[in-house]
């Protein structure tokens, strides 16, 4: 496959990150390296943690990043392992941190992955192709009322309903195996008025099994769980995510963090004891530009948040 890979938010991102020369950074979405090889490149007595569930990513990473490999530790596994894989390498802290997160580039690349409803392929969706679950097994296994509830909270479908009972039915005739049946499928499930919008009919609701077969908000809500316990301070966390659902774990998180006294405002000291454990870096999340939009149509989503610990 061509690697012509442009990461998104990457200055923004290197920004946010301000990474030290004598640092220890991780990227936990290695995916194409390109965040990853910009990272490396500031470094000199530094190290780089790149991590991926994917085992093409780890194998395509050293030529990605050749000729700073000595500054870099490969591993695979999940961010939301992120506390295991610092303690098994005996890593007590880092002073960045940066997750990419959703589908990587090389995955939508890859027709026979089965990410796309545009490439007819089986059924898969695992970022992780070791993985016992694939999206053929939740289309063809999961009740209709989970299908329906996946489909509406993950996908935020408004014809959650009707794709769910057309699957079922659809499903008892025979196995639905492609991602191309499952799109038509889908698309056949709908109104008129729906199919005829701008985005793919199917869109929404493949994001939607991609998420449940990847356990992907559970794997964010497991990374902040843990992720200020192995940050220095002052150290950085970027996290760039590309849907509300995603969005919205980030920002409570982030927010929770920087709170301080939660005592009633009519006490006259403060009692809790509470203290902020972050500074946001910016108020508002930062976005990408028409220029990066244009030249990159997969940022036109992309939010980031940066926090501070302090």
């Amino acid at each position: 496959m061509e690697y012509t890979h442009k990461p998104v938010l990457l200055k923004e991102c290197l920004d946010g990150l301000n990474v030290r020369p004598d640092g220890i950074y991780v990227d936990g979405t290695l995916g194409r390296a390109g965040h990853s090889l910009e990272i490396v490149k500031r470094l000199a007595t530094g190290r780089l943690i790149a991590v991926d569930r994917d085992k093409a990513a780890l194998d395509a990473a050293p030529a990605r990043l050749e000729g700073y490999m000595n500054k870099v530790t490969l591993v695979r596994g999940n961010f939301g392992d992120l506390t295991n894989i610092l303690h098994a390498l005996g890593v007590g802290g880092v002073d960045g941190m940066l997750f990419d997160l959703g589908v990587s580039s090389p995955q939508l690349d890859d027709g026979s992955r089965g990410f796309s409803y545009l490439q007819d392929a089986p059924l898969d969706m695992r970022m992780d192709q070791s993985a016992p679950l694939t999206a053929g097994d939740v289309v063809n296994g999961w009740s209709q009322e989970e299908l329906k509830r996946i489909l509406w909270q993950y996908g935020e479908e408004r014809y959650s309903g009707p794709i769910a009972a057309a699957i079922v039915r659809e499903r008892e005739k025979a196995p639905i195996e492609t991602t191309g049946r499952l799109a038509e499928l889908i698309r056949n499930a709908m109104p008129a008025k729906a199919r005829r919008e701008k985005q793919h009919p199917a869109k929404r609701s493949f994001q939607a099994i991609r998420i449940a077969v990847n356990d992907e908000l559970g794997e964010v809500e497991r990374l902040l769980s843990g992720a200020l316990d192995v940050l220095n301070a002052g150290g950085r966390l970027a996290v760039i995510s590309f849907h509300s659902l995603e969005d919205r774990l980030v920002k409570t998180a982030y927010a929770d963090w920087a709170k301080g006294c939660t005592c009633p405002p009519d006490f006259p000291v403060c009692v809790c004891g509470r203290k902020p454990r972050v500074r946001l870096v910016g108020k508002r999340p930062i976005t990408a530009d028409e220029d990066e939009v244009n030249e990159n149509p997969r940022a036109r989503s992309a939010k980031l948040r940066v926090a501070e610990k302090l």
